[in-house]
Parts: C-alpha cells; sequence; structure tokens
C-alpha cells in the first residue's frame, strides 16, 4: 500500500513559510518572545526566549491551513534540528475550544526526523490536558503550530527542515 504525503512545511518548496502569527505569552501578561524565520539553507526557525516571569510560560507560532487539506492523515513527519528542548506541534479546529498537541524532543544541534501518528494528539486547553474531549479530527483542522512551553525556560532555536502530512 502506498502511502500520499503532502508537504505541509517546506521552505526549500515555498510551503509553509509565509503568513506565520506569533502568540506568545504576552496575551496574558508574560514577556516571552518568538519569531519565526528562514536561515541560509533555507530551513524554517522558530527562536526566542521563554520567561517564567508575570505568569509567563510559552512562545507559540501559528500557521492557517485550508480547511480539508489533511482529511485522511494517519501521521505528520518532522525533520528539525534543536537545542534539546521539547516542543509541540498542535492543531487547532474550527468547531472546538481545546488545541491538539504532540509533543517532540529535539537533540542539541542533532538533527532528528520523527513521526507523530494523528491519534497521539491530545487535547489541551490553556496548559490543561482534557482526556475525555473528543479525538483530532483532521478534516476540520484549521491551523497548525508550534509551541514552546513547560518550564523550559531561556533561549530556544528550533530549526524545521519540513513536516509532512501522510496519508
Amino acid at each position: 500500500m502506498n502511502s500520499q504525503i503532502l508537504d505541509v512545511i517546506n521552505p526549500k518548496k515555498n510551503i509553509g513559510i509565509k503568513n506565520w502569527n506569533i502568540v506568545n505569552d504576552d496575551v496574558m501578561g508574560g514577556i516571552s518572545t518568538s519569531t519565526m524565520s528562514l536561515n541560509k539553507e533555507k530551513n524554517l526557525l522558530f527562536k526566542g526566549n521563554l520567561s517564567l516571569e508575570n505568569n509567563g510560560g510559552f512562545a507559540s507560532s501559528r500557521l492557517s491551513l485550508e480547511k480539508n487539506i489533511l482529511n485522511g492523515v494517519k501521521f505528520f513527519k518532522i525533520k528539525f534540528k534543536g537545542d534539546g528542548n521539547t516542543y509541540k506541534l498542535r492543531f487547532r479546529q474550527n468547531n472546538r475550544r481545546a488545541s491538539y498537541s504532540h509533543d517532540f524532543k529535539s537533540s542539541k544541534d542533532e538533527w532528528i526526523e520523527v513521526d507523530l501518528r494523528v491519534e497521539d494528539f491530545k487535547a489541551t486547553w490553556r496548559g490543561y490536558s482534557y482526556s475525555d474531549y473528543p479525538a483530532l479530527e483532521p478534516k476540520e483542522v484549521i491551523s497548525m503550530g508550534l509551541q514552546i512551553s513547560d518550564k523550559q525556560e531561556g533561549d530556544f532555536i528550533l530549526e524545521i527542515e519540513y513536516i509532512k502530512a501522510v496519508f
């Protein structure tokens, strides 16, 4: 059985590099910072500083996606290089208050490729998990995001070569 693959983020093909929105803890009084940019290798960089001051504690970015584009996806394949921190891949649906999140751990300056299965994404809202919440419905996804949180204070950098949806 052959899988179909959709590039969700692939900067070398100019896919998923524009229109990222930064959403940091400053929406609640925190002072964390983050940016999205391209480096000279044409990889996406999510970087900044996570601060716990003023009840802060998260930095994130979001990219709008066309509804139904992920209909039938089985898992997401991510190739990244990080700093040793744990990051989250997150999805939002237009009909749900909670987001769906899956952690992935980086190793300092080492390229890693991971597969994140759709059924392993957990519903979260404002840092709380909801085990009794309905499962992620990929056909309803309207945005994707990257986030760092969980008291990982300090400078961070995550380099993304690609994020692919595998059907």
